[in-house]
């Protein structure tokens, strides 16, 4: 049986810069400062280190979900060397982190083992 996961479900979306090093951080604030500009956006911190899900250093940026067609091709367009790891926000952290996600640049394997699968967002 085929099921569909409604819009309103999405209350927000996270994009996650990734870097590797120090250049890479400078480059991450120069884009998410350059973001910060033009979008209303919220500019997490800069890890040095991997943290949660993700594997590599990166800064978490915090959009509406309106905003998602002028922030998305921007940061297309913008990110530079950068990886960015788009997902939305929906209440269910394991959805997010693996059915709904989108990557410009490489991809990475996240390690998803701290969130539950939920069938809530089905229902």
């Amino acid at each position: 049986m085929n099921q569909q996961v409604s819009l309103p479900h999405i209350k927000a979306f996270h994009a996650h810069l990734y870097y590797t090093d120090d250049a890479g951080v400078i480059m991450a604030k120069l884009v998410a400062e350059q973001a910060a500009e033009k979008f209303d956006i919220r500019i997490g911190r800069f890890h040095e280190k991997p943290v949660g899900p993700h594997p590599v250093w990166s800064c978490q940026l915090s959009f509406a979900s309106e905003n998602f067609g002028q922030i998305i091709p921007w940061l297309m367009l913008n990110r530079q060397t950068l990886s960015v790891f788009v997902h939305p926000v929906t209440g269910d952290d394991y959805f997010d982190h693996t059915q709904g996600v989108s990557w410009l640049g490489r991809a990475y394997t996240l390690d998803v083992s701290q969130f539950k699968p939920s069938n809530a967002l089905l229902e």
